[in-house]
């Protein structure tokens, strides 16, 4: 049996917190450029698979075999976890402050502890459900949302992320019982780009937007970089990177683990958001903050007394 290590899961999902929560205002900054949440999702998804198929080749060819009975899972996870879940995301993030996008995005570490409690059975510590209140009583201050106008599509792509995003916690976990984690993100991240190029407009997009300097903004603004190497970071750094970190991790963390780990990405939205784009973050925010982690350890500490 695969003897897993809690901590090392723990500090795979942090980092990809992080890197996670530094795209955000990178693909805020291209969308408003003009690139579109379809054209993102499918380059994030193209990335990825491209890179991952080429570490394969190199490290473990034969995780490329895929059982007939293993298309099923593969085929839900790839359109459900992840294209749609990016998808519904970046619609969010469009629409409403990042912080805000994801406070909603994130209600997924209610809801999978309770789906996984309903179909498998896998009983929760008081512990955790302490942490997980801290976590979003946090969010709650840092988003201050009872000061914001909130746009009801939005909110709508949120939501629908949330439930997104608990499918791929949970589909993320299941997955390492018959299949290594390169392997996986390899034919999800495929399976999300031959879903978007078969329902998006990708033809449209405007090729000038890769060719021409794009203005940082914020407290960087007057500082430019091509649009190509903004797109590139998104695909590298902002998805194959942090999502390879997110599927090890879910192998040696439960899916209720990493998702509770996984919301400090809206911490680091809201730093890079201060420190980039010039958005305040006032003492009560950092109040909730420290809410945040703390209900992040508490969570973590429970977790890993099931794996001691």
């Amino acid at each position: 049996m695969k003897t897993k290590n809690p901590l090392l899961g723990a500090a795979l999902a942090f980092i990809a917190a992080l890197l996670f929560g530094l795209n955000a205002s990178t693909s805020k900054i291209v969308m408003q450029a003009g690139v579109t949440p379809e054209q993102i999702v499918l380059f994030r998804s193209l990335a990825t698979a491209l890179i991952a198929a080429v570490v394969l080749m190199f490290t473990k060819p034969a995780a490329f075999k895929v059982r007939p009975s293993e298309w099923k899972f593969l085929i839900s996870f790839g359109i459900i976890g992840v294209a749609l879940m990016q998808w519904a995301y970046s619609n969010a993030v469009r629409s409403l402050p990042v912080g805000i996008a994801l406070l909603i995005e994130y209600t997924a570490i209610i809801i999978v502890p309770a789906v996984v409690w309903i179909l498998f059975k896998e009983k929760s510590r008081k512990r955790l459900w302490i942490g997980v209140a801290l976590v979003l009583t946090g969010l709650l201050i840092v988003s201050e949302v009872w000061n914001s106008t909130l746009n009801p599509v939005g909110v709508f792509f949120a939501f629908a992320a949330a439930i997104f995003l608990s499918v791929y916690f949970i589909m993320g976990e299941r997955s390492h019982l018959t299949r290594d984690p390169i392997s996986t993100l390899f034919y999800t991240m495929l399976i999300s780009s031959v879903f978007w190029l078969v329902i998006s407009p990708w033809w449209e997009f405007d090729i000038q937007i890769a060719t021409t300097p794009l203005d940082l903004g914020g407290n960087l603004s007057g500082m430019l970089l091509p649009g190509w190497f903004m797109i590139v970071w998104i695909g590298i750094l902002g998805s194959f990177l942090p999502m390879l970190l997110s599927f090890v991790a879910l192998g040696q963390l439960n899916a209720t683990g990493v998702g509770v780990i996984s919301t400090a990405e809206t911490i680091f939205a809201f730093l890079f958001g201060y420190l980039w784009l010039g958005e305040m973050i006032n003492g009560l925010q950092m109040i909730g903050g420290v809410l945040v982690i703390t209900g992040i350890v508490v969570a973590q500490l429970a977790r890993a007394k099931k794996y001691a």
